[in-house]
């Protein structure tokens, strides 16, 4: 009888470690699959990361499968780790390729409004040359005039949207976002080799289209800040920041760009783009920021 009470006591308390090491693996698994489902809920996840929403639903399906197959609690919680980490992927993809959108449509708003206001000025400059074409005391001076006046305002109507054009296209190609400080230009963390503060083969294709933009747009100015995320000390973060800031200011003084109309600075972990939580958010916050002045060379400040 001692036995039997000694092997039940045993077996309750076998069933409640299982039940207590596996409440949290649950947890876990369930929030990747609410989190997997936010995202694929959402229409624009699809249009702008398919490939890193399947991704994720791929990973969470092993998470899944493993769990069905009462794999060891490490193995779950590993591949629901990874399943998570692709999920939060796929959502800092769609934010940012979303707001890429949103940013060049508000371009090309911008553009057609300056183009009618053109349009309209040169339609004006013209109907003036009609009617004073029509004046009998000093017409063909009045004509010749109004004409000359209207090819002028045509002229530069189409040299303003010509302009514009190029300008868009250049930042469009260096996914400029519009935000409450002016144009800002993001040189990710991958144009730059680890821990390292100088600029990759492709890091250094991005310094020269922006180069372009501002050799045909020489009133414009630039400030460079560097950022890091949270690993590691402020101190070293601080100094990492800096170097890579100077990194591209050296690679525009290289390519011709005036030392006066370039300034960096280094921001270190300060102003983080995301929680520094996952590799994914940390890779957001290692970044280098170019503010890009307005025709005056005035940057407007944080």
């Amino acid at each position: 009888m001692k036995n039997y009470h000694l092997t039940l006591s045993l077996l309750a308390a076998s069933l409640l470690a299982a039940a207590c090491s596996t409440t949290p693996l649950t947890s876990l698994l369930d929030q990747a699959r609410e989190d997997y489902r936010v995202v694929q809920s959402s229409p624009k996840a699809a249009t702008y990361a398919p490939l890193e929403l399947q991704q994720a639903g791929d990973a969470l399906a092993q998470a899944n499968a493993s769990a069905d197959h009462k794999d060891s609690q490490e193995k779950v919680d590993k591949l629901t780790y990874i399943a998570k980490q692709k999920i939060a992927l796929a959502w800092e993809v769609t934010k940012q390729k979303s707001a890429e959108a949103e940013s060049a449509d508000a371009g090309k708003q911008r553009d057609q409004m300056l183009l009618n206001q053109r349009t309209a000025e040169a339609d004006r400059a013209k109907l003036l040359a009609q009617q004073a074409q029509m004046d009998a005391n000093g017409a063909r001076q009045i004509t010749e005039t109004a004409q000359a006046d209207a090819a002028a305002a045509q002229l530069a109507a189409r040299n303003a949207q010509d302009r514009n054009a190029q300008l868009q296209a250049q930042l469009n190609e260096l996914a400029a976002k519009k935000t409450d400080h002016g144009i800002v230009i993001t040189l990710g963390d991958v144009l730059f080799g680890t821990d390292l503060a100088r600029l990759n083969a492709e890091g250094m294709r991005s310094a020269q289209k922006l180069a372009t933009l501002l050799q045909q747009n020489p009133n414009r100015k630039v400030l460079i800040e560097g950022f890091t995320d949270s690993t590691g000390t402020t101190a070293h973060n601080q100094e990492l920041s800096e170097r890579r800031a100077n990194a591209v200011r050296t690679g525009l003084l290289e390519m011709g760009i005036a030392s006066d109309r370039i300034a960096i600075r280094g921001k270190g972990e300060a102003m983080p783009v995301a929680a520094n939580d996952t590799a994914a958010n940390r890779q957001l916050n290692r970044r280098v920021e170019i503010s890009l002045s307005d025709e005056t060379g005035a940057i407007q400040a944080r």
